[in-house]
């Protein structure tokens, strides 16, 4: 019986850059670590692997995002899918509430983050966009209009 989903693991090439954004954008560090060994290399199907990770978790500590990068074996694929569209087939974003969607974009544009769209209000409900942060990771902001209103 499923329990809840533990994390979301994102592959980067720069994790130092990664955890950056990530803690700008609000996620809490857990901790570092490095793996390797024949035990890692039996779970992902690969061998040789040796990884620095991070976890990292939001504040309300119900979900969390596991960074990696990767140091051996070294990927041979493309990297066409770092500008993929916001409907190309995958995985495509992670989204996160926030209480002040502007001055969340404004913290992470000085970490590469940029726009796929524009902001754009949804209704009487959300404020919302599409940015693009590491590895060409495409992260939603939404902030609850709603839920302002009342706090006010």
């Amino acid at each position: 019986m499923l329990k809840r989903m533990d994390h979301v693991g994102i592959i980067v090439d720069d994790l130092p850059g990664a955890i950056a954004f990530f803690t700008t954008l609000g996620l809490e560090l857990q901790g570092e670590a490095t793996v390797g060994g024949a035990w890692v290399d039996r779970v992902i199907g690969l061998e040789g692997v040796h990884s620095d990770i991070a976890m990292l978790q939001t504040p309300d500590g119900h979900s969390r995002v596991e960074l990696a990068a990767v140091r051996t074996p070294p990927y041979d694929g493309d990297d066409s899918n770092e500008r993929a569209p916001s409907h190309a087939p995958g995985i495509r974003h992670l989204t996160f509430l926030v209480d002040d969607l502007h001055a969340v974009l404004d913290s992470l544009r000085p970490h590469g983050a940029e726009l796929v769209g524009t902001v754009e209000q949804y209704e009487d409900i959300y404020l919302t966009c599409y940015l693009r942060g590491p590895q060409g990771i495409i992260i939603e902001l939404a902030q609850d209009l709603r839920a302002s209103s009342e706090a006010i």
